[in-house]
């Protein structure tokens, strides 16, 4: 008897699960994911990074912001080798997620009724769908299994719509075309595979916001983004702000080792090895001399960053 009550609950959950299954990822389950952040939330759960720190995130070094992860013990968190809308690009952001997959009938079938439980535009195709949720900063990142031909996420009306939605821009693990139509598309910006003429055809989109694959990145919603020639870093939005302030930090370090080095006060040796205590209290007094307008952060967050790490 007991066994029997088991098994009813048993398959009801699992029923209720299979029931409450949808195309875009619960706000609850992303907040799941994104546990580790404490800050403002949208209404879909991603973790809200500010304006003003994805700005800062711009200037930081792609090796830097890879290294930086490394030693938090994120170390699939990369992906190079794309074509880029501009070569000259430089891109930060917050994620939006949405994975493709080969098309199979029956699995469509369940995503178009899923989408238009959600209210979603069942008509035109469901590529559009992920680029209804952006917003100003986000950044559509999609797991289009690198699939080019016949691959191709986006052309430049899809392209027109995410940059009025976003002001920003894609990473796709797949192809686009009318990349000379992206390319006027003032502000937009795009990394991809390659560009093909072909339309998205016997392919589905499957989840929006759920985590995807990247090429050998592991990409979460919310998650933020840089990107530029050398590759593209996925972020996790709790590590944001310690890791833009640690680069901020190393590149003044960089600009008071280089300047001792042409004074002649320091050898290369000891710039390059661990600073002793000397070497510290004089980086700090050139920085009591750096003008505030210069700094990339405020005083009191270098200053609080300082004493953290025995300045």
């Amino acid at each position: 008897m007991i066994r029997n009550i088991i098994t009813i609950i048993v398959c009801g959950f699992f029923a209720t699960t299979l029931t409450a299954q949808s195309v875009t990822a619960t706000s609850e389950y992303i907040k799941e994911l994104t546990s580790n952040w404490k800050g403002e939330r949208f209404e879909d759960g991603r973790p809200k990074v500010s304006d003003a720190l994805l700005k800062r995130l711009q200037s930081v070094n792609i090796e830097e912001a890879w290294g930086f992860l490394r030693g938090k013990g994120y170390h699939n968190q990369y992906d190079g080798n794309w074509k880029m809308v501009h070569e000259d690009g430089v891109m930060t952001g917050r994620v939006v997620t949405a994975q493709y997959m080969p098309l199979r009938p029956d699995f469509e079938k369940v995503i178009k009724l899923k989408g238009a439980e959600e209210k979603r535009d069942t008509i035109g195709g469901s590529n559009s769908w992920p680029i209804e949720t952006l917003k100003p900063g986000d950044v559509y990142v999609a797991d289009g299994y690198g699939r080019i031909i016949d691959g191709t996420l986006i052309g430049s009306n899809l392209g027109n719509a995410i940059y009025a939605n976003s002001k920003n821009g894609v990473i796709f693990d797949a192809g686009v075309r009318d990349l000379a139509g992206l390319k006027e598309i003032e502000g937009f910006q795009g990394w991809f595979r390659g560009d093909d003429p072909s339309y998205l055809q016997q392919e589905m989109l499957t989840s929006i916001n759920a985590p995807i694959r990247i090429g050998r990145a592991i990409v979460l919603p919310g998650d933020i983004v840089l990107a530029n020639s050398y590759g593209v870093v996925f972020i996790p939005a709790y590590l944001m702000s310690d890791l833009v302030i640690s680069s901020e930090v190393t590149n003044l370090r960089d600009q008071f080792g280089f300047q001792r080095l042409k004074e002649k006060k320091y050898t290369a040796g000891q710039i390059d090895t661990q600073w002793t205590k000397d070497i510290k209290n004089d980086f700090v007094n050139w920085l009591d001399n750096y003008p505030d307008t210069k700094l990339p952060m405020s005083r009191s967050e270098l200053n609080a960053y300082l004493k953290s790490h025995g300045y």
